[in-house]
């Protein structure tokens, strides 16, 4: 079994750090598979944690992935040997740039049908994120028809992110504002189905008023959450609500908040597994994704693919995710 694993905190202006390792087959816990790993997505969660502190002697990174069942735990019921799934894992274990990973039953689902699996590890960690942000913070219903009349922006539409949440809103009977920079980026945006896309290089409410947009029930925050803050609270509808997944980086003044009673949340996917709460609605969520993507609503949202696993393969995809230019998703190809 082969893993690129880093053994430090660094900066890739230092060089290509990771390192290729064979690990020995390991030992499941009774509620647990073992993925011969085809696919990992790859995500700028996957830079941000390089660069923190180890809580081991190695880390493997990689949190989203699709591949084939060759284990299962004693107490595992609903997956067999052979079952295609995907899956994102905890922050706190080893990641999917490995041949073979261990992962609770409680984070899978079957991959879509439709779907390779290239194409299928490009969604579980963005799509859970988004799902998490509509359902779980801003409670939106899950009959579409409950949702019409209600407006979303998403901040940096063409990202993973973006992407999906785009997809998920318009499933779901949003209207959709994206933010992008770029022609192929507003191209790329409509084409997940947004209604309208604003350019973010100039004030969000300049471009709001120009294209004579309402102002959003909802604002869901991709991007440089610093950077908005001031502009979404300006643009939200009273009583509104504004989410990010993006921390911030500077002190910021809640009181801002205060007189359109807006509330504001931060959303991070690894909560769940963190604190083994409600670890089920993963797989949940991910059904919803699943049957969603066979029935043509969703469509996969990887624009490359990197190949094979290998230590420079990796630290090419972190270039990729650094840049903040990326459009989609990046996928590894495992085998």
């Amino acid at each position: 079994m082969k893993a690129i694993v880093s053994r430090q905190v660094f900066q890739l202006a230092e060089g290509n750090l990771f390192q290729e390792i064979n690990i020995d087959s390991p030992q499941l816990k009774e509620d647990e598979v073992l993925v011969k790993v085809h696919a990992s997505g790859v995500n700028p969660v996957d830079t941000k944690i390089r660069q923190t502190p180890l809580n081991g002697n190695a880390r493997i990174l990689g949190f989203d992935a699709a591949g084939e069942i060759v284990e299962v735990g004693s107490q595992v019921t609903d997956f067999k040997v052979g079952d295609r799934v995907f899956y994102s894992g905890s922050n706190q274990q080893s990641g999917s740039n490995q041949t073979h990973q261990v992962v609770s039953a409680h984070y899978i689902a079957h991959a879509p049908e439709s779907l390779s699996y290239e194409d299928a590890a490009a969604l579980p960690l963005t799509s859970i994120t988004a799902y998490e942000t509509f359902f779980d913070i801003f409670r939106i219903s899950t009959n579409p028809e409950e949702n019409k009349g209600k407006t979303v922006l998403i901040i940096n539409g063409a990202g993973g992110v973006g992407s999906i949440a785009t997809q998920i809103a318009k499933a779901y009977g949003l209207k959709v504002v994206t933010t992008v920079g770029r022609t192929e980026t507003k191209e790329w945006s409509l084409k997940q189905g947004a209604d309208k896309v604003i350019n973010h290089h100039n004030t969000l409410v300049s471009e709001l008023e120009q294209f004579e947009l309402p102002a959003p029930d909802y604002i869901f925050c991709t991007y440089d959450t610093d950077h908005y803050y001031e502009q979404m609270i300006e643009l939200v509808k009273p009583r509104g609500h504004i989410a990010t997944i993006v921390a911030f980086k500077e002190k910021q003044d809640l009181n801002l908040l205060k007189s359109k009673s807006i509330t504001f949340s931060h959303e991070f996917m690894f909560s769940r597994a963190l604190y083994q709460t409600e670890i089920d609605q993963y797989q949940y969520y991910l059904k919803d994704v699943a049957k969603k993507v066979d029935e043509g609503i969703y469509t996969s949202t990887r624009t490359q693919t990197l190949t094979p696993l290998s230590t420079e393969t990796i630290y090419n995809a972190h270039q990729e995710m650094e840049k903040q230019q990326f459009i989609g998703k990046l996928v590894v190809k495992i085998i």
